[in-house]
């Protein structure tokens, strides 16, 4: 299976795994799932860093690159592709990244690891 992480996720995941339910954790850790991290998130975690809402080491791009290295979490480039789904999504969410996350699980054909309620109204397949 093939796993995007939301954000929060990966965040609690490199701070011990913190608020993340076991059955979740299970399939992240588990070798036979590929889990990534979109390029969406590290921009959403550097900018909410920069603004003060988030605390995270300096310098904030390098820091979470390293540790989805460290993690053995691969990296999702947004495509053209992806944005192509943008426009189909029903507006129930109305935070930008989140959307853009949601577009990149339905065209990758991905699970999304995301606590959010809101993104559990889409067609998407979720294992939170």
């Amino acid at each position: 299976m093939k796993i995007l992480l939301d954000s929060c996720v990966f965040l609690w995941l490199i701070d011990q795994h913190k608020n993340i339910p076991n059955k979740v954790k299970e399939q992240i850790i588990n070798p036979l799932n590929d889990v990534y991290l979109s390029s969406i998130s590290i921009t959403e975690i550097t900018i909410k860093t920069q603004l003060g809402k988030l605390s995270i080491p300096e310098p904030y791009a390098e820091f979470l690159i390293t540790q989805r290295r460290k993690h053995g979490i691969s990296s999702l480039s947004l495509n053209e592709e992806d944005l192509l789904v943008l426009e189909k999504l029903p507006d129930i969410h109305s935070d930008p990244f989140d959307r853009l996350l949601i577009c990149q699980a339905i065209q990758n054909k991905m699970s999304f690891a995301t606590p959010d309620k809101k993104i559990h109204q889409y067609p998407i397949n979720l294992i939170w």
